[in-house]
């Protein structure tokens, strides 16, 4: 096994050794997503680095004295970097290595992940192999469907609540009239003046303000490039004013499309243009992308339920070395929450 190591990332993005350890279809752990949040998304006081473990680089930030996933608000899921088709072993031997790199050490926090993961098992057996235990919680959920195959727009519409379809049938009528809709791309003006349009409807939004505010705009900008960026924008006929706007992220070869972000002008709400822009967004990408799965992204907004069935529940993880006195209080208080939430359960409330 190749020496095991902290070593910094520039905040620049990647720097080569990475890229055999990027899937090219996996979006969300490829190389736009890490070179854009690098660079756009990261508080000033965080230092990026990666723990190279033999085969494997576990992306993290060290925040004051203590060690992070390299995540953010931005992300939908955080995994170690592998080379395609590392095996089970070899995700052993990269979570032991990675486990005597935190010997003695603090507790770390990881979040943001699958547990339906296929790297998760072995390398958590590897850690537990180095001494270090591994403390579950629940971390945010994720809204997304896989549609079946052959199912088209109006099928898929069909499966969706009666009070959905009703309003994207009633206002998308006025919308008809009323808007006009734009489906962006490609680099170019037409996308410089798609971002204006997506920074003025959220800035008019119920949404707080953005805690990196340059990092959408980044990651449409990279993410066209790629040819993975769908960007949507409603503006009204009189005016040109846009009224809505939201971008969704092509993954897994195209299979699969992810919401980040989605906004409406509340002054707008009775007119429904975000849900109206949505059926537009959604209709293309099932009819023109052929996308099988929606991914709504993370949080549980109650919107999403009306969209897509499935929540998927990500996770996270304390990694602690009991032998360290934080690390054992660490495990202790995971514990006693775990009993707190088995007992609420049981008591039903």
């Amino acid at each position: 096994m190749s020496e095991t190591r902290f070593e910094p990332l520039p905040r620049a993005g990647l720097p080569d050794w990475a890229e055999p350890l990027l899937d090219p279809a996996a979006f969300w752990s490829g190389r736009i997503w890490y070179d854009t949040t690098l660079a756009h998304a990261l508080p000033a006081d965080a230092e990026p680095l990666a723990a190279r473990c033999g085969a494997v680089a576990v992306p993290l930030l060290r925040i004051g004295g203590s060690l992070h996933s390299l995540t953010t608000p931005y992300t939908q899921d955080w995994r170690p970097l592998a080379p395609p088709g590392l095996d089970d072993a070899g995700w052993g031997d990269a979570g032991a290595a990675f486990g005597a790199l935190l010997r003695l050490r603090p507790p770390v926090i990881l979040e943001a992940i699958d547990p339906a993961g296929a790297w998760l098992g072995p390398f958590l057996v590897g850690l537990r192999r180095a001494g270090i235990r591994a403390a579950r919680f629940d971390h945010v959920g994720v809204w997304r469907e896989t549609l079946p195959d052959g199912q088209g727009w109006e099928d898929y519409l069909l499966g969706c609540p009666s009070a959905l379809r009703h309003t994207v049938a009633r206002k998308g009528k006025r919308a008809a009239r009323e808007t006009r809709f734009a489906l962006i791309t490609a680099p170019g003006q037409d996308l410089e003046s798609g971002i204006g349009a997506f920074h003025a409807v959220r800035a008019g939004s119920w949404k707080p303000a953005e805690p990196f505010p340059d990092f959408d705009a980044a990651l449409m900008r990279a993410a066209a490039s790629a040819g993975a960026l769908r960007l949507g924008v409603l503006s009204r006929v009189a005016d040109g004013a846009p009224v809505a706007a939201q971008y969704w992220i092509l993954d897994q070869g195209g299979a699969r499309a992810t919401v980040p972000k989605l906004f409406h002008l509340e002054t707008e709400r009775a007119a429904s243009p975000g849900t109206v822009l949505t059926a537009m967004m959604v209709r293309h990408l099932i009819t023109e992308d052929r996308v099988r799965t929606l991914d709504f992204g993370r949080g549980d907004d109650a919107y999403k339920a009306h969209w897509v069935s499935d929540r998927v529940q990500l996770i996270g993880l304390v990694l602690a070395d009991p032998r360290h006195p934080a690390g054992l209080a660490a495990l202790a208080r995971q514990a006693a929450g775990a009993l707190a939430r088995r007992l609420r359960r049981a008591l039903g409330r």
